[in-house]
């Protein structure tokens, strides 16, 4: 898909140009693997299995503290009382007295859990949140010019708070809710099987219940995950886009698009809360009849006298406690059906590889002869997704040194040129050489310090311009910063800054002008220092005197140094030692900009209808 912005008050200069594949229908649509969510958990847990196995030591013995209250009361009432009317005290302060350690050995315990899982909690989000974060920024230009940055934004931001909150408090439900099952019914079968058999009867019904539930409410959570993600991206891309929207008055089709994507949140979030609601009522209906048809046949059996008046007692307590959890499971099964569907859109996202992978067996560029190197593309092709081929079988050799200029009308084919040059995509077919070296082979640190681009955007990031100039080369220290932007023509301008240097540029460089961003940029690429250097249209935030100084200090940083220059402005074209005119992929002129003014070409009809513009 070609984008394409026309200067205002310009003629003769062709217009900007900026290649990005086509997205695709659904661009959510990342595939998960099988298993992938699976493996993706094991990996985080691995590491804290130790830790685990502790916290559940802890609560397994906390649990049978805490259920061992009502068991105690029946012994009180069936033993201990019993004796003191013989009195014997003894029985029943055993008991009492087991009531009280227990009843603060729970709590300790249960801090002791939560302590140890919230240690292990934080560790699992903090490592998840930094590999979404490095696998982001390690997959290809192509996925991020389909999958939008609010997107991303989604999987490190509100999935990771669903896992979050599943991790600090719906698995201690669960286990809570477990082990009290399991304890309680072994408990309620040892004081009376008949009693027992006829409560955990009623676990069938609720077990049906609750998987009905699980059922429904993931397809209602899923797309409460997606549409989530939707507002974020709206967010941002408006927030992002603040200038265009305020100038070309798009708040009201802003508001009424971002309503849409609200009005869908909320309504898979009340179709959530609509499910809960079903599933809590269902369970507590049924789990208040059982109880009470459990506590008239346990009365029956009381005054048939085949049953102790304690038995029923813990009886109707440990009931409470086995149905009154059914609450707290609804709760994990919310947090669960949330955070599975977290999971697996996080999970699609880490098992997507790179288009544009590192090699397996990395080769090394040979001592270059001078400061550039040799571009060799041979029987080039490339294609995007959609099968449109942009460069036909492409071939061109750049000696090392020298500066070419590629032209052409929109959609010719420039910007894929650079982009396979700098091995943002791969090419379809053929290969692309530096130095003789296949870019594929070369490990990208070594790549990235042979071939540096500098396109339009000339984005900065927040921070003070020696930082954002120091990109190019960290470790440069403050004198050779400094130099670079001497040697750009920047050193004034940055100079005559509040701080200096030291002056915050904030967010994408706002404090400073378009032309100056440019300016940076520049000196960014000049420390690095590289081999090749690619300028995508560099100059098209300038103006007249600034693109003048650029082109002044381009040609003492260009002298001996491979360039690729994709230029708009023909006044960029004077300072190349070659120039090709692209069109539909293919060169169809090639040679020095002097020789094509002179012939009767198109670049001597560009140049012409160029130079009668400025008169």
């Amino acid at each position: 898909m070609t984008t394409t912005v026309e200067p205002a008050g310009r003629t003769g200069e062709q217009p900007v140009e900026e290649e990005l594949p086509p997205p695709p229908a659904d661009e959510e649509d990342i595939p998960v693997p099988p298993g992938a969510p699976r493996a993706l958990l094991r990996s985080l847990l691995g590491p804290h299995r130790a830790r685990i196995a502790v916290a559940m030591l802890v609560i397994l013995v906390q649990q049978a503290a805490l259920q061992s209250g009502p068991l105690l009361v029946a012994v009180a009432m069936d033993r201990g009382i019993p004796a003191l009317r013989e009195h014997d005290a003894g029985p029943l302060i055993s008991v009492i007295s087991a009531y009280l350690a227990f009843s603060l050995l729970s709590p300790v315990l249960q801090w002791a859990f939560i302590k140890i899982s919230a240690r292990v909690n934080q560790d699992i989000l903090l490592e998840l949140r930094g590999r979404i974060f490095r696998h982001a920024q390690r997959l290809s230009l192509d996925f991020h010019e389909r999958y939008t940055s609010g997107r991303i934004i989604s999987r490190a931001t509100s999935d990771i708070d669903a896992l979050r909150e599943l991790l600090s408090e719906g698995l201690q439900e669960l286990l809570t809710v477990f082990l009290s099952v399991c304890y309680i019914s072994v408990l309620l079968l040892v004081l009376d099987w008949r009693l027992g058999l006829a409560s955990l009867a009623a676990l069938l019904p609720l077990a049906l219940i609750a998987h009905s539930f699980r059922t429904r409410s993931r397809r209602v959570y899923r797309r409460s995950r997606t549409s989530a993600a939707s507002m974020i991206v709206r967010f941002t891309e408006t927030m992002n886009g603040i200038r265009p929207v305020q100038a070309f008055r798009r708040e009201r089709a802003n508001d009424a698009a971002f309503a849409v994507v609200n009005q869908q949140s909320a309504t898979a979030t009340a179709d959530g809360f609509l499910e809960l609601a079903r599933y809590v009522g269902l369970s507590r209906t049924t789990a208040n009849i059982w109880t009470t048809g459990v506590v008239l046949l346990g009365a029956y059996l009381v005054a048939d006298g085949t049953a102790e008046l304690g038995v029923l007692t813990a009886f109707v307590l440990y009931l409470r406690r086995l149905y009154d959890p059914i609450d707290q499971l609804a709760m994990f099964l919310n947090s669960y059906q949330s955070a599975a569907a977290a999971l697996e859109k996080i999970a699609g996202l880490l098992a997507h590889e790179p288009t544009v992978a590192e090699p397996a067996e990395p080769a090394g560029l040979p001592e270059p002869a001078g400061k550039g190197r040799e571009v060799r593309f041979e029987r080039t092709r490339f294609a995007y997704r959609t099968g449109k081929e942009v460069l036909p079988p492409f071939d061109l050799l750049i000696p090392a040194g020298q500066t070419v200029a590629v032209v052409g009308a929109t959609g010719a084919g420039k910007s894929t040129v650079a982009k396979l040059l700098a091995r943002f995509y791969d090419p379809t077919d053929g290969r692309i050489r530096l130095d003789g070296v296949d870019l594929r082979d070369l490990a990208t640190p070594e790549l990235r310090r042979g071939v540096v681009m500098v396109t339009q955007e000339s984005f900065l990031f927040s921070g003070t311009v020696a930082e954002n100039i120091a990109i190019g080369r960290p470790g440069a220290t403050r004198e050779e910063v400094e130099q670079a932007a001497r040697d750009i023509g920047a050193y004034e301008f940055i100079a005559a800054l509040p701080d200096g240097f030291d002056t915050d540029v904030r967010k994408r460089g706002g404090r400073i002008s378009a032309g100056q961003r440019q300016l940076v940029a520049f000196a960014r690429a000049l420390l690095a220092d590289p081999a090749v250097l690619i300028l995508d249209e560099a100059t098209s935030s300038l103006d007249v005197p600034g693109e003048q100084a650029v082109q002044r200090a381009m040609r003492t940083v260009l002298a001996g140094r491979t360039a690729v220059i994709i230029a708009h402005r023909l006044s960029t074209v004077e300072i190349a030692d070659r120039v090709l005119v692209m069109d539909q992929g293919r060169i169809v002129e090639d040679g020095t900009p002097q020789e094509l003014i002179d012939g009767a070409g198109r670049f001597a009809e560009l140049h012409k209808a160029w130079r009668d513009s400025l008169v």
